[in-house]
């Protein structure tokens, strides 16, 4: 059984982790697989959008694989943990949008997942954490830097060291969502959240994304630049044209992505 899945539809990648027996946690092979398919996601200009999602509909994914740790030697639970920071860090750095689809149980790595795509979609229902320091350790695939530059120092802090499991709607108040679904439908929502991404030009989407990426870890003004330069980008495109074109005609742009 493959741990990943991928499926295309139309122009938007669907990424399944697997495991559903095992809530679809992490162990080393899982992770090698999930790299492969996101490099390969990241070079196919006919992916527009991609979603992350988990099998079974009880678990996004609930971290690293513990049965799996409690065998491993020190060597290889560094091996792991680099492993599946660089494998989080690719997600984070995919030129589309990216949109997690968090249908169940979403704790520790599976968290980290959620927090290197760009858009958050959870069920009702569901509960959600970075957990770590129950265990004894701390998040280590990006959780201390990517959930404070998302809500804020004081509130990353509350979370990560008091370890919470918080509900869909008291992650939304903390603003680590973009939607909250009714049960079962985050899926649906992500796939009509990416219909409304699609209707704009694809070459301007991850141009944006660069901008926006590359600019909040730099000052104002280097980031003024990085923006200036995505815009010139996009000057020779055809989507730019044919967008001019269609609003004279007064229809909708046929984006070829060129």
């Amino acid at each position: 059984m493959d741990q990943i899945l991928f499926e295309q539809k139309g122009y938007i990648g669907i990424i399944t982790i697997n495991r559903p027996e095992a809530m679809n946690a992490f162990n080393y092979d899982t992770l090698v697989r999930l790299q492969e398919v996101v490099e390969e996601v990241s070079e196919n200009n006919d992916v527009r959008v991609v979603i992350f999602t988990g099998a079974g509909g009880k678990a996004f994914s609930v971290g690293a694989d513990l049965k799996e740790r409690k065998t491993l030697t020190i060597e290889q639970v560094l091996r792991n943990v680099g492993k599946i920071s660089e494998v989080f860090n690719l997600v984070d750095l995919m030129p589309q949008p990216t949109i997690a689809a968090i249908n169940g149980f979403c704790f520790g790595g599976g968290m980290e997942l959620a927090l290197a795509c760009d858009f958050r979609i959870a069920e009702e229902g569901i509960q959600l954490g970075l957990t770590e320091t129950s265990l004894a350790i701390i998040p280590g695939a990006g959780g201390t830097q990517r959930l404070p530059r998302l809500i804020g120092q004081a509130k990353a802090l509350e979370l990560i060291l008091g370890a919470h499991r918080l509900t869909a709607g008291e992650a939304n108040t903390y603003g680590l969502l973009t939607r909250i679904a009714g049960e079962g439908r985050a899926m649906e929502q992500s796939l009509e959240f990416a219909a409304q991404l699609l209707n704009n030009g694809p070459i301007a989407l991850r141009q944006a994304k660069l901008a926006i990426k590359k600019g909040m870890d730099t000052d104002l003004q280097t980031g003024l630049k990085i923006e200036r330069q995505a815009y010139e980008g996009l000057i020779h495109t055809e989507d730019r044209v044919e967008a001019l074109v269609a609003f004279s005609e007064k229809r909708k742009p046929n984006f070829q992505g060129k």
